[in-house]
């Protein structure tokens, strides 16, 4: 097979995907890779998990919705989809704004990275895996990741810098989460996805003169892939009542919580010219995204996190003086960087804390957990 001459979008595994994507890589360069390489607090992470507790699961408890979804995803609706076509404009990336070419370039490659970073734990349970009902959810996931991934790094090729995903994927530093840390971190991804795709999407929709780069244009069948992927999740959740019903779980739930929207909050508002380019608020996106996705997440989830409590933005506002204060710091270097780094984690922690110990809203979740994209 010449995978060079076939294209992400139609493969009908993750096997093609990637093979197609390590054909493409020897035209690469480095500094899309060096960066998605980075592991900090705020960089998309690559995951390991017990892949034995996985494969483990039974779905019986959701036998119904669980066929009911599989047949979406084997229907599979956005094959072909993620493609360069005539709607595709042409970006002058020579041309544009270097602060906005950066920021977007950051967005770009770490959307590539959060998307791979997926497809690898996804694929790595797929062929571990001897659960018919598992290896099958995450043959889908995983397909569907690898061809989001190839059509970011078809975008970045056009900026003249790609991440070489192959190189990724043996040389990135994986962290391990048991397997309930993985439906919460995962779900809550997948479903915040979701909501960031689809708000900018709509607004995209409304202000078509705000649209920058033609990649906006895919978001709304992207955004139904994300939304089908926290669906999984979320059945996977309700197979075992305590996952989601302990009083210690729900404790966990909260700290996950947390750390999701703050992360987003600290990342979006290092991309000002970003935002300002799409013609939106920061604070107004950030919080229309918490928004839906607690109530998307009311699904599962028996707390919430009470965004319209003030201590909620005021935390978030105080993490990210810290982010950027900690990030001043380690480039100040020395003595001073690393008092100064550990001055700011200290207020960072304080922060975090001060979201994480405020009253929680708390939700009667339904008897079915499936939902269809609704915005």
């Amino acid at each position: 097979m010449n995978v060079q001459a076939r294209h992400t979008a139609d493969a009908t595994t993750v096997e093609e995907g990637l093979a197609i994507q390590e054909a493409q890589s020897a035209y690469d360069g480095d500094f899309a890779t060096q960066t998605a390489m980075q592991n900090t607090l705020l960089t998309p992470r690559f995951y390991t998990t017990d892949f034995d507790e996985l494969d483990a699961i039974d779905v019986s408890p959701v036998r119904e919705d669980w066929d009911k979804l599989m047949e979406r995803m084997r229907s599979d609706p956005n094959k072909g989809h993620f493609r360069k076509t005539e709607d595709w404009d042409t970006v002058d990336w020579e041309g544009m704004d270097p602060e906005l070419k950066a920021e977007a370039l950051d967005f770009l490659i770490s959307s590539c990275t959060a998307e791979f970073s997926g497809c690898v734990l996804y694929k790595e349970m797929k062929r571990r895996g001897t659960n018919k009902d598992i290896k099958e959810l995450f043959s889908y996931m995983s397909r569907d990741e690898a061809r989001h991934a190839g059509f970011i790094n078809d975008a970045l090729r056009e900026a003249g810098v790609a991440v070489n995903l192959g190189f990724l994927t043996k040389q990135k530093k994986y962290t391990y989460f048991r397997p309930k840390f993985i439906y919460y971190a995962t779900y809550l991804s997948e479903k915040i996805g979701y909501a960031r795709y689809i708000t900018i999407y709509r607004h995209l929709e409304a202000h078509p003169e705000h649209r920058f780069h033609p990649i906006f244009k895919w978001f709304k069948e992207w955004c139904n892939d994300e939304f089908a992927h926290g669906e999984a999740f979320a059945l996977l959740m309700r197979t075992d009542p305590k996952i989601t019903g302990s009083f210690v779980n729900k404790l966990w739930i909260r700290f996950f919580l947390t750390a999701v929207y703050s992360t987003m909050w600290i990342r979006d508002h290092a991309r000002p010219r970003f935002h300002e380019a799409l013609g939106v608020d920061i604070d107004w996106y950030d919080m229309e995204v918490f928004a839906k996705t607690n109530a998307i997440a009311r699904q599962v989830f028996p707390v919430e996190i009470d965004i319209d409590n003030p201590r909620f933005a005021a935390g978030c506002r105080r993490l990210e003086r810290a982010s950027r204060d900690i990030d001043a710091a380690r480039a100040r270097g020395g003595i001073a960087g690393l008092a100064g780094r550990a001055g700011g984690m200290a207020r960072a922690a304080a922060a975090f804390l001060s979201i994480y110990t405020m009253s929680v809203r708390r939700n009667a979740v339904p008897d079915s957990p499936r939902m269809e994209p609704a915005y």
